[in-house]
């Protein structure tokens, strides 16, 4: 899915780093490093399911599945095709 890493990306670094921060990367460690914590997640779930009209089951978000750009494009591009 082209662009979807660079939207996660932008969105996570718009709702959740502060202007002095390192920038992040792809493979950033967000949940482990600090950056998304539990509620920050869920509405960073709620974001992807809206901009992607797509359901992420709760037993599928887990923290490791967001804990990177990368894990979590993986993990929308699984939904995407299941819509319907």
């Amino acid at each position: 899915m082209e662009g979807l890493k660079d939207i996660i990306l932008q969105y996570v670094t718009k709702e959740y780093l502060e202007d002095d921060s390192e920038p992040l990367n792809f493979d950033t460690p967000l949940i482990s490093g600090g950056i998304v914590d539990s509620f920050s997640m869920v509405s960073l779930k709620r974001f992807l399911e809206n901009r992607y009209n797509i359901q992420i089951p709760d037993d599928k978000a887990t923290p490791e599945a967001f804990d990177s750009v990368n894990k979590i494009a993986v993990l929308v591009e699984e939904f995407v095709g299941k819509k319907g």
